[in-house]
């Protein structure tokens, strides 16, 4: 079973109730996480005026052990233990911990953290003693329930591994790398030491908020790159060096003695000393110069660990690693976690730091291996990962435990799969068939099979060039047929053993033959053995079969790798593959294109169990014979028995139907998403549930056309809207003061920033990304009775009768007509309207998939947004930054390791700037090789350019740099047209000169840059050493806890209904699931934050929301990363929470960072950067700077009624924000007449009838009412002096 890691830093205490920011913040607590209680009463949970229920849930951080049932309290005992040194500690343990636990428990515990090598022994009331098994739980030992039992940490001995990461573990105490203060952490202690100084200077009874520098909105981003990254911690020197020693290994004779290891270390105070590491203890021995001199030195002390040895002989450093654990204590427990699969920073600190020896840091990079693992240790990953699937899964504890050791296995695999592909890239690791071609190398490293994938969009590209170039091939219907890149043939292989090599050989020969009459060179990619396509196919068919997770079924672990140009796909071995082909081992499926067909029935059985919930039908094939089959997978699909006697299948790139739009043999591979399929299924599903009440009901029939359901409205919206469990519309607005929005129907997807705009109105609700890209929370009747073909519109042969084809090829034109006609037009629709608001590539890419939308029809939505600049921007950078990519993995792979640094910044010199082709005149890089590619027969250009330089004589000059600006935004062109269907605007080049652009593409390619400020506007901006790092970029398909979404999920039904109690309850259960099984970095994790921040706000505890919400942040900041738009989502949620405390100058710190981030992903021109103003605005009305206030509203205003237009619903919202500010101010006249806008526009929208329309006229009567009083005390020389009305007046005509 797989641990969970940092366990008892999260069993510290709950949130703060005071209002000191940087406690509420940091949520910190004194001591040891695991001497406190977990199972403290929240103190921040407080009833509010009796309206609300009372909170009686526990705080979720500190429900952190096993949950025995959704709704059973979870019991936790103390016991005391007692360490190796005699201290005393004590725990709260639950019989469902594991002893790993406890072990995780005592390594994050400052008294135990340098103990690695022990036996626990529990001791019961009864005097028995019971030793500990490191996989037992504590309830198969003995029962602690009973009281009176105590644990015991006793000396174990040390064997050459354990000792080895004793000495690890020792090194990573010293540093403070592993901690990552929050930006947020910082904002607050900054604040609480300016307010302390004041307060002790007595200098004012109030301190003044300060206005935001420009309005808060970053216009020159490029000069502020360098604020986005935090300030590394300042080191803590304890040491100046622990080495293993020259003296290593230990000779014979003393190894008969106990000796396992040697090391050199020298002191603060500059002492050279020989430590022996023995199998008992460490001590100094009096070796000298370059003879061992094994004996113990003068005085010398020993101890059981080498921390506690170097306490012993060194003052200094006794001292420094008391403060490196006191820092590390007083840190938030959430910064000393570490992140399992960190995302990749697109920046890098600049100046560049100083690279300082670390003899450390060289024999780690030396003696790992790549892959993680210490050279002579292998795991088998696929053994790991099927035994975990085999655990049992009964009661909801079981299945904690199995999701746990199932993300922990996979989290593992990924890692070293990442290390593994990047060796093999670098040729570091042989192949496995050196013989064969070199795009066919296969690769075994770590127990991990490495493949290559082949980019058949560039190859496409190539070959609609090639027909421009040489003019040799003119058949219009083979351009049409080639518009869509993306080619590849069903019978593409996973790549383990017996199935590739049979693929290859027999596939090749046969696939080859072409159904047109298109030259062998359009067809190579149709034969090519694994495309970009078929690799991300065959990921989300793989985590959708663990998703179904059928008994005896299995399935691979899987990651995809992006690096330096290549993809490499990287699979667990499947047990006896590579021991030899066996000719009974595929029991399912085809190998040759369905030539040959296997037929396994209890196979088959599993497979039709799984496609019940894939809503794949069992359809009925022909093989080359004319034999008929019938499988519930794809033709294509391999079913295959390992030496292991389990049941795998691999290749699973068809497991929902194939896009009926697009024809022709360059989309072989353009399937539906399964998000679609779902909505589908559930509209179709609705419709049906709707007609059969209507028939109960004897109500009227209503005509229409069989299976046309598209009409109906109602059904469109419910398909799109998976999850939508409210029924609140979308679009509503409130003018009630202060409201945060309550349900995630109020949330953007992945952009906007949940915090009231004012007093009296509060932001358009919005969905969330974590709403709409939900499983359906119910399943809907007749939604299983919807099964589609997944072989429908393929070349294999269907058998069956021909109504029946028929039958199947209509179901899949209806779901891909769905597609366009239903789903597209209402993501354009609520694209225009806000109610989907994506900040950059990243979130609009998550938008169109949660909606069941492929980025193959970005092209068809930028269409359907020209009328709106920010959008047409984000769509049309996009394409370009996803076309221009797969031209610069092109021109990756032809390029020399000497000369990656000038590859990549002259590509982005080209792409950003206006660069010429470097010292020579070179042609069109990749026309020219498509030109060199014709003149060879029957073989790729690609296939050969791909590897060229790999083993031949290095080449006189590297093909990069024949690129220049025309020639990439060429090619950039006709890639959009191609593979979008899209004609980028005239203007695009200069489009793209933003910072966002360039961050979007660095992070799409792995490329990280110095954090200095660029000038776009140069021909060439960046320089080689502007080159920090190219980074892999991973696709996986790693497990989460289904139980906790669904817990999520009815929170939010609660939370919607307003049952805060029970809100709060399920979101802490699943926030305790998640911990266990995820530990605390992982977005869902951050999603429970957000929820129960939500319900404490609610709730009326600023201070409890200000803890959760600083968690969210710093999981986004860790885990999505340091400007991703849900981190700005946390930092105007934090200015929320820090308003509603009344620390205003705090909120504007957060607000400003947030405003920051914005302009980072999406450029100052978006709607949220306007939302954003007017929640900053109304911070200042609030503490009565309405000056600052009316500044930014206008500058709202000015900025929708750019991007949305004048009759917007959001701009009707800026005029509402302005009329209630000049009430504030006294100033009714204009009040009456921004409101009239409001109402003007609310007609135009909503109709007279809404309810918003009627709020907005009910506050134009009161302005009219006060405006009347006002004039009525003026005419009997009761009026108040009318300057403020004046003041609103001039401060209107003020330009910004």
């Amino acid at each position: 079973m797989a641990g969970k890691s940092n366990k008892g830093r999260n069993r510290r205490g709950g949130s703060h109730g005071n209002a000191s920011s940087s406690e509420a913040a940091r949520a910190q607590t004194s001591g040891v996480g695991a001497k406190e209680n977990a199972s403290t009463v929240d103190p921040s949970v407080v009833d509010t005026n009796g309206a609300e229920p009372k909170l009686e849930s526990r705080e979720p951080e500190n429900t952190d052990s096993a949950v025995q049932s959704k709704q059973g309290d979870l019991h936790l005992y103390t016991v005391p233990v007692r360490t190796q040194s005699g201290e005393k500690l004590e725990l709260q343990l639950n019989p469902g911990d594991s002893v790993m636990d406890i072990r995780q428990f005592l390594l994050d515990a400052s008294e135990t953290c340098f103990y690695t090598c022990y036996d626990l022994l529990l001791h019961t009331k009864d005097g028995a003693t019971n030793y500990l098994e490191d996989y037992n739980e504590i309830s198969e030992v003995a029962d602690i329930t009973i009281g009176n039992c105590t644990l015991e940490m006793v000396p174990a001995l040390y064997d050459d591994r354990s000792i080895r990461a004793h000495v690890h573990r020792a090194r990573d105490l010293l540093s403070l790398s592993t901690l990552h203060a929050s930006i947020s952490t910082s904002l607050a202690l900054q604040f609480d030491a300016t307010q302390n100084k004041a307060s002790g200077a007595k200098d004012a009874l109030k301190i003044e908020v300060p206005e935001l520098d420009g309005l808060g909105l970053v216009e020159d981003v490029t000069s502020s790159l360098g604020n986005l990254l935090s300030s590394a911690s300042k080191e803590i020197r304890c040491v100046e060096s622990i080495v293993f020693s020259s003296f290593n290994p230990p000779p014979s004779y003393r190894r008969l003695a106990g000796d396992l290891i040697y090391l050199d270390v020298v002191t603060l105070e500059g002492n050279m000393l020989c430590i022996t590491g023995t199998t008992k203890t460490f001590y100094v021995n009096s070796s000298s110069g370059s003879i061992l001199d094994p004996r113990p030195g003068k005085g010398a002390a020993e101890a059981t660990t080498l921390v506690g040895l170097l306490q012993k002989i060194s003052s200094k450093f006794k001292k420094a690693f008391r403060e490196i654990l006191e820092r590390k204590t007083s840190a938030h427990p959430f910064e000393t976690v570490q992140s399992p699969l960190p995302p990749n920073s697109w920046l890098g600190k600049y100046p560049i730091p100083d690279h300082r020896r670390d003899a450390a840091r060289a024999e780690d990079a030396l003696t790992l291996s790549y892959g993680s693992e210490v050279i002579g240790m292998q795991r088998d990953w696929n053994e790991e990962l099927q035994s975990c699937r085999e655990f049992p899964h009964t009661n909801p504890h079981e299945r904690i435990l199995r999701d746990r050791a199932l993300y922990k296995v996979t989290s593992d695999f990924v890692d070293a799969a990442v290390n593994g592909a990047m060796g093999v890239i670098s040729r570091s690791i042989p192949p496995i068939n050196p013989a064969d071609p070199e795009c066919f190398h296969m690769y075994v490293h770590n127990n991990i099979f490495f493949s290559f994938a082949v980019d058949a969009e560039v190859e496409q590209f190539c070959r609609k060039h090639s027909v421009n170039i040489t003019n040799s091939m003119s058949h219009t219907s083979t351009d049409k047929e080639c518009d869509m890149s993306v080619c590849d043939s069903p019978n593409t292989i996973s790549g383990n053993g017996e199935a590739r090599r049979g693929s290859n050989v027999e596939g090749n020969a046969d696939a080859a033959k072409p159904e047109t009459d298109l030259s062998s060179d359009s067809h190579i990619t149709d034969n090519e053995q694994a495309t970009y396509a078929s690799a991300n196919n065959d990921l989300k068919g793989n985590k959708a079969y663990q998703e179904a997770d059928v008994p005896g079924l299995y399935n691979l672990a899987m990651a995809i790798i992006d690096y330096r140009g290549h993809r490499v796909v990287a699979q667990s071995v499947l047990p006896g593959i590579l021991q030899g082909d066996k000719s009974d081992s595929l029991l399912y499926g085809s190998v040759d294109n369905g030539k040959k067909i296997c037929w396994n029935q209890d196979f088959h059985s599993k497979v039709l169990e799984a496609a019940k919930s894939l809503h794949l039908k069992e359809h009925a094939v022909l093989d080359g014979s004319g034999n008929v089959y019938k499988l519930a997978a794809p033709v294509e699909c391999k079913g295959i028995v390992g030496s292991d006697d389990r049941h795998y299948i691999l290749d699973l790139m068809r497991v929902t139907p194939r896009d009926a739009n697009f024809t022709g043999p360059g989309s072989q591979f353009f399937i539906l998403r399964p998000e679609l399929v779902a909505a589908y299924c559930q509209a179709q599903g609705a419709e049906k549930s709707k007609h059969e009440t209507k028939s109960n009901a004897g109500a009227e029939m209503i005509e229409k056309s069989s299976g046309d359901f598209y009409e109906n409205t109602t059904i469109e919206k419910e398909a799109i809207k998976q999850g939508n469990f409210d029924g609140v519309a979308t679009d509503d607005i409130h003018w009630k003061i202060g409201e945060i929005p309550d349900t995630d129907e109020n949330i953007r997807v992945n952009s906007d920033i949940e915090v009231p705009v004012s007093e009296d109105m509060e932001k358009q609700k919005m969905e969330d990304p974590a709403l709409i890209s939900a499983p359906l929370p119910v399943e809907i009747s007749g939604s299983n009775e919807i099964l589609f073909n997944p072989n429908a519109f393929t070349k294999f042969n269907l058998a069956g009768n021909e109504e029946e084809i028929s039958a199947d090829e209509e179901n899949v034109r209806k779901v891909s007509s769905y597609l366009t006609e239903v789903v597209l037009p209402k993501f354009v629709q609520d694209l225009c309207t806000l109610e989907v608001s994506p900040m950059d590539g990243q979130t609009l890419t998550e938008a169109l998939h949660a909606h069941g939308i492929n980025v193959r029809y970005l092209g068809k939505v930028a269409d359907g947004t020209r009328h709106l600049s920010h959008l047409l921007d984000l769509c049309s950078n996009e394409i370009v930054i996803r076309s221009a990519k797969h031209i610069f993995k092109d021109t990756l792979r032809d390029t020399e390791d000497h000369d990656l640094g000038p590859a990549i910044s002259h590509f982005l010199n080209c792409l950003f700037g206006n660069s010429q082709a470097v010292g020579a005149k070179g042609s069109n890089n990749m026309k020219s090789r498509i030109q060199a590619g014709h003149n060879s027969s029957g073989k790729s250009p690609r296939r050969e350019s791909r590897w060229k330089g790999r083993f031949t004589p290095k080449k006189d000059q590297s093909s990069y740099r024949s690129l220049c600006s025309d020639s990439v935004w060429s090619d950039v062109q006709e890639f959009a047209k191609l593979k979008y269907k899209f004609d980028l605007p005239g203007d695009a080049r200069s489009r793209v000169k933003k910072v966002a652009v360039i961050r979007n593409f660095c992070q799409k390619v792995g490329i990280s840059l110095a954090a200095r400020k660029y000038d776009l506007s140069d021909a060439a901006p960046f320089q080689t050493s502007d080159i920090l790092n190219i980074q892999p970029v991973v696709k996986h398909s790693i497990p989460t806890c289904s139980e906790a979404k669904d817990l999520i999920e009815h929170g939010k039904v609660q939370l919607a209904e307003g049952m805060l109690g029970e809100a709060y309850t399920l979101f802490s259960e699943a926030f305790a699931m998640l911990q266990q099984v995820t530990g605390p970095m992982h977005r869902e994790v951050a999603n429970c934050c957000r929820y129960l921040a939500m319900v404490l706000y609610h709730a009326g505890d600023m201070a409890g929301a200000i803890s959760q919400q600083h968690k969210e942040l710093i999981i986004n900041e860790r885990c999505l990363a340091l400007d991703h738009p849900d981190t700005a989502h946390s930092y105007g949620n934090m200015a929320l929470f820090y308003h509603g405390l009344n620390q205003t100058e705090l909120a504007l710190r957060h607000m400003s960072r947030a405003l920051f981030l914005l302009s980072l992903s999406s450029g100052p021109d978006h709607p949220d950067v306007a939302a954003t103003f007017i929640n900053i605005a109304m911070m200042y009305q609030d503490i009565g700077k309405m000056d600052t206030a009316l500044r930014y509203l206008q500058e709202a205003l000015k900025k929708n009624e750019r991007l949305l237009g004048e009759n917007h619903i959001q701009t009707a919202v800026c005029y509402h924000a302005l009329a209630i500010a000049f009430n504030c101010m006294g100033a009714f006249k204009l009040s009456y007449q921004h409101e009239k806008k409001t109402y003007d526009i609310l007609v135009k929208q909503l109709g007279e009838e809404d309810s918003r329309t009627r709020d907005s006229e009910n506050w134009m009567k009161t302005f009219k009412m006060r405006e009347l009083q006002l004039n009525a005390q003026k005419q009997k020389g009761q009026a108040l002096d009318a300057a403020s009305t004046q003041k609103a007046i001039d401060l209107l005509k003020v330009p910004n």
